[in-house]
């Protein structure tokens, strides 16, 4: 049973960056697709970004030119650099993965989700 755990989030002034980590009980992310998913209570979940086994990266357009995908420490880690963050940035977010899709992005139908970390830009 594959876990995920995501932290870094937390509260930001509109206009400031955090980077959000996630972390996989299997000790290497080894899935062909793994994303970043955001929900605000009461809306739809919103696929962020993702990132296939190549590295190919695929963003929504809300985000494109702000946000970063990638995998690092070994591929231990999934993270989200997120810059120049908005009010409209603030959500619930969530990494996934899935090693059985067609397509890695968006990421709201992965099998395997974190429980999630919440971010708040005021």
């Amino acid at each position: 049973h594959v876990q995920l755990v995501e932290s870094g989030g937390g509260s930001v002034q509109a206009g400031g960056s955090l980077r959000l980590s996630c972390a996989t009980s299997t000790g290497t992310f080894r899935s062909a697709c793994m994303g970043w998913i955001r929900q605000v209570s009461g809306k739809e979940r919103e696929g962020v970004a993702s990132i296939d086994s190549d590295g190919e990266t695929t963003y929504a357009d809300s985000v494109k030119g702000r946000f970063t995908i990638s995998k690092g420490n070994g591929g231990r880690t999934l993270y989200l650099q997120m810059d120049n963050l908005r009010p409209e940035d603030t959500a619930t977010y969530y990494c996934a993965e899935d090693d059985r899709v067609v397509r890695c992005f968006p990421a709201v139908d992965f099998a395997v989700w974190g429980r999630g970390t919440q971010v708040t830009v005021s």
